[in-house]
């Protein structure tokens, strides 16, 4: 059985405890690794070791700081099969997809802020001849960086890598559910020779280690990836504190097709935001809104390439969906599809848990899922379900459209596909959300804002907003009397 590892000052360590969780792989349904059963006291060991680095990690050049970062970046590229086949069992995933996005995407997260801190550049201000302004950034300190289990090195180094290029140090916490990556990561940090302290990292449960890092007095920051009502109950116990604070929480996103669209791109895409990675993405369009003029037409389209879906074993290449990330989540979903069916909808396309034959017949499947015929404000449009479910609703006006789509307390992204570039940028104006696709999906520059309005979290990730959050700002102000 493997036994994954805390990464405490550099060196790999046991929990205080001694004690284990199970680790599952979702996609045979049974337990393949052992966690350390982390508790308050391995937290309080990993904020020492990250206050002890700081001192010198905070000092060292931008130079120093960007060629070991550049080196895990690299090392995560050369061991990207590694990588990828251990997401997979992690998560459930197939392994095609951690090979093509996941991995790479981490990789890709490690190099940008790598090279981003060697081009920044601070603001000056010039007062007439009476004084000449300019800003510091300082890194803050200790900082907690605590990352989901949907994808989980991809998030994971979204956040660490921002997090020490600006030269603090950090104590991480993946979900105890997909803790296999970050494990694999501490291997390569210490590989590539990043220093002791710098990063640390404590695996185990929200409530005994995701509890205490918030409420240490000397982590001064917490970027936080989850669901809202733990986002919730952080910024409860870190805003009194005055901890800074990035919250990415939850979504519940519009799909938007307009009847001037390019059909086949808008379904072909469309399938894929409403099932990749299981639907288990914050930005998976759960929601499709179809102008009523082609909604038949839209609805057999989509439905003929949703029932083409391959579905079982994720190590398998042919297969584009695989498992839940749990058996507690298999059963949500299945769930709100009940939930959907009592409340007057149709399942007009999967709706029940798959069972495939052989290595993975105990897995957590379910089939993707196309429901029509709710209204706009039912639970299941409203609730964030995060599986393989979508529901597909016809409507008739611009105005109508933006109701239906503001109409929940989320605001993370939006999808409008249209050829008309006035409405485009209408639609854009007025959707309530922290990203707008138009006519594609999941298209990501590293350099731009990411986040959400509403109860879909608090502060922007990605480029200068990520290595802002991570620093402290101080304006001088010079006489030149």
């Amino acid at each position: 059985m493997k036994k994954i590892l805390n990464y405490i000052n550099g060196e790999h360590v046991s929990a205080n405890s001694k004690k284990w969780i199970d680790n599952y792989n979702p996609s045979i349904g049974s337990v393949y690794s052992l966690i350390p059963d982390s508790d308050e006291s391995d937290l309080d060991n990993a904020q020492i070791s990250a206050q002890k680095a700081f001192v010198e990690w905070s000092k060292s050049s931008l130079q120093y700081r960007s060629s070991i970062i550049l080196k895990i970046a690299s090392l995560i590229e050369e061991n990207l099969d590694e990588f990828a086949l251990a997401e997979s069992e992690d998560n459930g995933k197939p392994v095609s997809l951690a090979k093509k996005i996941d991995i790479p995407r981490a990789a890709s997260n490690m190099a940008f802020f790598a090279t981003a801190i060697l081009h920044d550049s601070s603001d000056s201000h010039q007062m007439n001849q009476i004084a000449i302004n300019y800003t510091l950034r300082k890194p803050i300190g200790v900082v907690g960086c605590i990352s989901p289990w949907n994808l989980p090195l991809y998030l994971f180094t979204w956040k660490i890598a921002p997090a020490l290029a600006a030269g603090n140090t950090v104590v991480a916490k993946p979900s105890e559910i997909t803790p296999m990556t970050a494990y694999l990561f501490s291997k390569i940090c210490k590989e590539a020779g990043l220093p002791p302290g710098v990063l640390n990292i404590v695996h185990g449960y929200g409530p005994k280690v995701g509890a205490a890092m918030i409420k240490h007095p000397l982590i001064k920051a917490i970027s936080f990836t989850g669901g809202t009502n733990t986002g919730k109950e952080i910024a409860k116990v870190a805003a009194p504190m005055f901890k800074k604070l990035s919250l990415e929480l939850g979504g519940k996103n519009p799909n938007i097709i307009f009847a001037d669209c390019d059909l086949e791109k808008a379904v072909s895409t469309s399938v894929l935001s409403s099932f990749s990675n299981q639907g288990q993405i914050c930005l998976c369009g759960s929601r499709i809104f179809v102008e009523r003029s082609i909604y038949a037409n839209f609805k057999e389209k989509f439905l003929e390439k949703v029932k083409s879906l391959t579905i079982g074993d994720p190590l398998k290449p042919e297969n584009k969906i695989g498992a839940l990330v749990s058996l507690d989540h298999m059963k949500k979903v299945l769930g709100y599809i009940d939930i959907a069916k009592q409340e007057g909808g149709e399942v007009i396309a999967g709706g029940e848990q798959f069972k495939p034959t052989g290595r993975c017949e105990k897995g957590y499947f379910v089939k993707p899922t196309v429901i029509e015929g709710l209204p706009y404000d039912c639970r299941t449009n409203q609730e964030e379900i995060f599986g393989p479910v979508v529901t597909l609703m016809p409507f008739d006006k611009e105005e109508e459209v933006l109701k239906y789509a503001n109409s929940t307390v989320y605001g993370l992204s939006s999808t409008v596909w249209t050829s008309d570039l006035n409405k485009a940028h209408r639609m854009a104006e007025n959707l309530e959300a922290g990203i707008v696709w138009i006519n594609c999906w999941l298209v990501r520059d590293l350099r731009t804002p990411f986040g959400g309005m509403k109860k879909s979290g608090v502060g922007r990730e990605g480029g200068y907003y990520a290595l802002n959050f991570f620093t402290e700002t101080t304006n001088v102000c010079v006489s030149i009397d």
